[in-house]
């Protein structure tokens, strides 16, 4: 599994378009995902999304620590134990994919990422 990061442009305003990229499942299919720096991502405003820490090796290449769903567990475990749990695995960044909109879609996403979950509860 590797990631496709796609190409965005600034919107009409000037702001920074937010960066995205893509991972895909087993499936084939490909999951849309946002880029955020951990620093500046806030799980709680986010709603029911699909969250994949990621790190980058020394050339840039994308590398999924680990995967949950925010509608798993309390968003406060999200935001303290698992943010320091992938921390500490080397995670710089959270893929944030926001389409599966019911806790079966997001859960099927999940198992076609295959990429390790997190135990959250």
């Amino acid at each position: 599994m590797a990631e496709e990061r796609l190409r965005t442009i600034a919107n009409l305003r000037g702001t920074p378009a937010v960066t995205l990229s893509a991972w895909r499942g087993r499936s084939g299919r490909r999951y849309v995902v946002g880029v955020h720096e951990m620093a500046e991502t806030d799980l709680a405003e986010m709603g029911d999304v699909v969250v994949i820490a990621v790190r980058r090796d020394g050339s840039g290449i994308a590398q999924p620590v680990c995967v949950a769903t925010s509608g798993e567990s309390p968003r406060e475990r999200l935001r303290g134990g698992w943010l320091a749990h992938v921390a500490r695995r080397g995670a710089t960044e959270m893929h944030v994919h926001r389409l599966a909109q019911t806790e079966d879609e997001r859960r099927a996403v999940l198992e076609d990422l295959d990429i390790p979950a997190s135990a959250l509860n």
